[in-house]
């Protein structure tokens, strides 16, 4: 006659969890059930925070990237951005214009913009409010609960920052 074997834990088993006969498993099998988590899913261990800096950069480029905006933030951002492109070395700053409050699920979102002259601006905001929602939420999984825009200026054809054709001294 032969004795029944136990089940003897591993030296990896955790000393706080319980082994357990699986149900509707052979005598002898035994299925771990512990606080640490081993019977989840990878992607469900551990938190995942994104910082509002990710959250506004994401947005930034997004709304950059609609038709019919001319740039973001207001006229001194906007001057420090050119000076800034001009340096050599030197970044475009995409989140010039865009704040945010990030929460561990929801974001919201607050855009200044300039829009182009001749663009009809409530179209220009709804598709700027669709392509911000769908980038973050598709990049952080965040929900975007609100994404708030405030013209603040409008472009005009002449009024071109860029005349690098004329110099100052001749």
């Amino acid at each position: 006659m032969t004795t029944p074997k136990t089940a003897t834990p591993a030296i990896n088993e955790p000393r706080t969890g319980a082994t357990k006969p699986a149900a509707g498993s052979a005598s002898g099998t035994t299925t771990l059930k512990d606080s640490s988590g081993a019977d989840s899913q990878p992607a469900t261990r551990g938190k995942t925070s994104i910082a509002d800096g990710v959250v506004e950069k994401i947005a930034g480029m997004a709304a950059r990237e609609v038709s019919g905006v001319h740039a973001l933030g207001g006229g001194l951002a906007r001057t420090l951005g050119a000076v800034r492109e001009r340096v050599p070395g030197g970044r475009p700053n995409v989140t010039s214009g865009v704040k945010v409050e990030v929460g561990e699920r929801q974001t919201a979102i607050d855009l200044d913009i300039v829009v182009e002259y001749g663009v009809p601006i409530t179209d220009v905001a709804a598709d700027i409010r669709e392509n911000v929602i769908a980038a973050v939420e598709r990049m952080t999984g965040l929900e975007v609960v609100e994404v708030n825009i405030a013209v603040i200026d409008v472009h005009l054809p002449f009024d071109e920052e860029d005349n690098d054709d004329e110099a100052r001294v001749q």
